[in-house]
């Protein structure tokens, strides 16, 4: 019988110390004689890991993704290897995405080297599990056969293999074979995501060597069970050898950075990790977007699981499907204007009265606390501290009477509406993230020397809340040819960032994905790209410019042309802002965002470049210009448009234009 149970961490403690009788742990990471006969794998690699030391009951740790954020993640692992070597497990599990990757070999034996170094820390053995990250390769000219797998088995061991500890038997598969034939990788197709008949066969003799065991668990990057691009693989196949198998108690997968829960399926478990030091896209840890391990305790009649963050101990089995959706739900909570008669004058002053609607789209309570930022101390508001509860499906309105006095030597502000919300659910109060949402200020008319003899200057972007914010609302760029350029600085190139974009399965963007740059179009239903092939080069300006014609995409990186690719029909609209230095996500939020220095950001109705050419550093709006950021001044916290149309763009709250030398 399999059980999960929610425990503390005295318990678990306390569990590890009864049963190893207070025994002082001394490592293991040397091979021991019979390790050989124990170890087994198809593939050719002469390397044999050091299997942990046997006692009767054990427990092992798994660690989440380490890789797809920032570096500081290497802090997160760091301390997770303080607390695994306090709960002194008998071996750690990892589930991939162990170096950042995505690169030549020198840079990832770097990579390999910092991540390994860490890693040996743990007075127990570590065993890798291959993930994208790991074995996906970028670089000018073709790729190596496999990409980086053989530097994976190399420096850390087979792709596939298997061995025995006490009563369990352990397999690790390998997730991202692609398409050996053509080499490409990938993990948004089912084609790509299919076990081949290789590794079947390994899986079935594995099984086949653990039949008499109490326990089989599995380990791999990808969780091809939970659909969406994995749809079309056979992970059905691999399903139903573990069902036949009859002993396979869980499987441990990653890559989604958040924690899931699928099952039991047929008697097995499915957990899907979050992060052990990557990049989270949230965070609220109650709903599974949190730096985590999971613990492991293994008996002959039982196994128990549990995931363990910074001082607290978590049941996994909540993460279903079902209460992820309904926490992204709450989390979509946004109050919306339906009624705003604000207007900015040039000497500072503004009056008026704003309406918002607020709606509950999930099946649970939330209980809404409605406020004023009080840092904008040149507004006066009618709102104080609204308290409401909210239930499912229905809606509300609150009403807000603005007034600012006139002065220009005091700071301009903008007012923002704070939400601070908490989802009732059925077993406690999710402290959902805090929402600012700034009131939308209508600008008086603008001096016509207003972009004359300034000092160049450039956005800084540090963060989501350094970024430029153009809403939907101001920039009407119609079907046909345009061109979208600026002036790009990256501080750093790790990661998929957003430049200049408009998106969320529509509109278009400038995107740089490890630093490599490229410009998207929404056409007729999907996404046309034209990609570079060479990464930016960081601390240094380079011009980028995307050009739709009608029937090509063209990418130019300092006036050559890096890349092309056939598309025509209408562009997919939405309503989502444009964002100087990030992403919108689903509800117009800046994610995923660039960081470093972007210039001159200029939007134009037609195709502007057929051929080479030599870019200019600063524009001058010309007849077909639709928006022109020269990003030198801002009148309180916005960045004023030099062109026709007028177009007001606004900095969020951390956003500094600097000097550029």
């Amino acid at each position: 019988m399999f059980r999960r149970t929610l425990s503390c961490f005295a318990c678990l403690a306390l569990v590890t110390l009864c049963t190893d009788n207070l025994a002082a742990h001394e490592g293991g990471h040397d091979s021991h004689p019979n390790d050989a006969e124990k170890f087994f794998t198809t593939r050719p690699s002469s390397r044999v890991l050091p299997l942990a030391k046997e006692e009767d009951v054990f427990h092992f740790v798994v660690y989440g993704d380490r890789t797809g954020g920032v570096p500081a993640g290497l802090k997160v692992l760091e301390q997770a290897v303080v607390d695994t070597n306090l709960l002194d497990p008998d071996l750690v599990m990892t589930v991939g995405d162990l170096v950042q990757g995505y690169n030549e070999t020198p840079e990832w034996m770097q990579q390999m080297a910092e991540y390994q170094e860490i890693m040996n820390r743990l007075k127990m053995q570590w065993f890798p599990v291959p993930g994208n990250h790991d074995v996906y390769w970028r670089g000018e000219g073709k790729s190596p056969e496999g990409q980086h797998e053989s530097n994976f088995e190399k420096h850390f061991g087979p792709l596939w293999y298997t061995f025995q500890h006490k009563n369990a038997g352990f397999v690790v598969l390998y997730s991202d074979e692609g398409d050996r034939a053509t080499n490409e990788k990938g993990f948004n197709e089912g084609r790509l995501q299919t076990m081949s008949v290789e590794q079947l066969e390994f899986l079935e003799q594995a099984l086949e060597k653990h039949k008499d065991l109490d326990h089989v668990f599995l380990f791999l990057h990808h969780p091809r069970w939970v659909g969406a691009g994995y749809t079309g693989g056979n992970w059905d196949v691999v399903h139903e050898m573990l069902r036949e198998a009859g002993n396979v108690t869980a499987v441990f997968a990653g890559h989604i950075h958040h924690m899931r829960f699928d099952g039991p399926k047929d008697g097995i478990a499915y957990y899907t990790l979050a992060t052990t030091g990557a990049h989270l896209s949230a965070d609220i840890p109650k709903a599974g977007y949190l730096h985590h391990l999971n613990v492991v305790t293994v008996r002959p009649e039982t196994a128990t699981v549990a995931s363990l963050p910074i001082g607290s101990v978590i049941d996994p089995t909540e993460f279903t499907a079902e209460f992820l959706a309904e926490v992204d739900r709450a989390r979509r909570i946004r109050p919306r204007e339906v009624q705003n008669d604000l207007l900015l004058a040039v000497d500072g002053s503004a009056s008026g009265r704003v309406v918002f609607a607020l709606e509950n789209s999930s099946s649970r309570d939330i209980d809404v606390t409605a406020s004023f930022d009080p840092s904008a101390r040149d507004w006066i508001t009618s709102l104080d501290h609204d308290h409401f509860t909210l239930a499912p499906g229905k809606k509300t309105q609150l009403e807000v009477r603005f007034h600012r006095e006139a002065d220009l030597a005091a700071e301009l502000t903008v007012p923002r509406l704070m939400l601070d919300m908490q989802y009732l659910g059925k077993s406690a109060r999710i402290g959902l993230p805090s929402v600012s949402t700034p009131v939308s200020l209508k600008l008086a008319a603008v001096p016509a020397d207003y972009f004359d003899t300034v000092a160049n200057r450039c956005l800084q972007v540090i963060d989501e809340q350094s970024v430029l914010r153009i809403d939907s609302s101001e920039l009407r760029l119609h079907d046909g040819p345009f061109t979208l350029e600026a002036w790009v600085n990256p501080a750093q190139t790790a990661g998929h960032r957003g430049l200049i974009a408009k998106t969320e399965g529509s509109e278009f963007a400038f995107f740089m994905d490890e630093g490599v740059p490229q410009f998207d179009v929404h056409l007729d239903g999907h996404y046309v790209n034209a990609k570079a092939r060479d990464v930016l080069k960081p601390n240094q300006w380079s011009h980028l410019a995307g050009v739709f014609d009608g029937s090509e995409l063209r990418l130019f990186v300092n006036g050559k042309r890096v890349g092309s690719a056939p598309g025509s029909g209408k562009r997919t609209r939405n309503d989502l802002p444009l964002y100087v230095g990030a992403d919108p996500d689903h509800a117009g939020r800046p994610h995923r965002p660039f960081v470093g220095k972007i210039d001159e950001v200029r939007i134009s109705k037609k195709a502007m470049y057929q051929e080479d050419f030599s870019p200019l550093r600063r524009f001058a709006p010309e007849a077909e210009t639709l928006m022109l950021l020269h990003l030198d001044r801002r009148l309180g916290p916005f960045v004023l448009d030099h062109s026709r149309s007028a177009i007001k763009g606004t900095l969020g709250p951390k956003a500094e234009l600097v000097a550029v030398p």
